[in-house]
């Protein structure tokens, strides 16, 4: 009888690891556990999350890109799409297995989605919104204060404030206000265009007055009565 028990218990522990393992090995391999990536493409110097990065390597979502001067990066989200990023660029880039999420600091990226992925793209001056009822292609650049959105395909929005601008394929929009020129020095210490001109032509007319009156034995008469000025003795 105790030989019995004893003997079913090795059993029972084998089984139950094994239904354990099985069980694992199946919520791993299906898709709700693993993490969508994308892969990228690099040319010239780009940073993923501060670190320098090569083509082929694994992009996950909340990753923050970077591409210098004279550099561009492409993610491929495989079933998502593509995003591309232009030269001086910083993008904070999100996705889940529906939607596509980006945070455009400045530059410019051109983004291609597939129907059913709703996008959602934000800058300092408005939102940029695919509702993923069609494949859509879109570029949205920061440059100076000011979010510029053209679409190539599909339709977009353009979210300022409570501004909402349907930007549809061949067509562009802006938002944002551009920033002010800023120059060193006072402003009341500045002359604008029309004054400086103005001296300008002051400035001739003396000195052509000058030139006259030295070809004229230094006589200068401006209407009225002849002002003779003679040399000191």
């Amino acid at each position: 009888m105790i030989s019995k028990t004893w003997s079913r218990k090795p059993i029972a522990a084998c089984v139950a690891v094994a239904i354990l393992s099985v069980y694992s090995m199946v919520v791993l391999a299906s898709p709700a556990a693993k993490a969508p990536s994308g892969q990228l493409s690099v040319t010239g110097q780009v940073t993923v999350n501060g670190e320098n990065t090569v083509s082929g390597a694994t992009v996950f979502s909340d990753s923050s890109i970077t591409t210098a001067d004279k550099s561009n990066a492409t993610v491929n989200l495989s079933k998502l799409g593509r995003v591309e990023l232009a030269s001086t660029s910083s993008l904070k880039l999100s996705f889940t297995e529906k939607s596509l999420m980006g945070l455009l600091d400045n530059g410019s990226a051109h983004v291609s989605t597939v129907a059913g992925i709703a996008v959602n793209f934000t800058t300092s001056d408005g939102v940029v919104v695919v509702d993923g009822s069609q494949a859509t292609s879109f570029t949205v650049s920061v440059v100076k204060g000011v979010t510029s959105l053209t679409t190539h395909s599909g339709v977009a929005e353009l979210r300022e404030g409570g501004s909402v601008k349907q930007v549809a394929a061949g067509e562009s929009a802006v938002a944002g206000t551009p920033d002010a020129k800023t120059d060193p020095g006072d402003d009341d210490d500045k002359l604008s265009g029309g004054e400086t001109a103005a001296l300008l032509i002051l400035g001739a007319g003396a000195i052509a007055g000058i030139l006259y009156a030295a070809m004229h034995d230094n006589d200068l008469n401006f209407g009225g009565n002849a002002i003779i000025i003679s040399p000191s003795k």
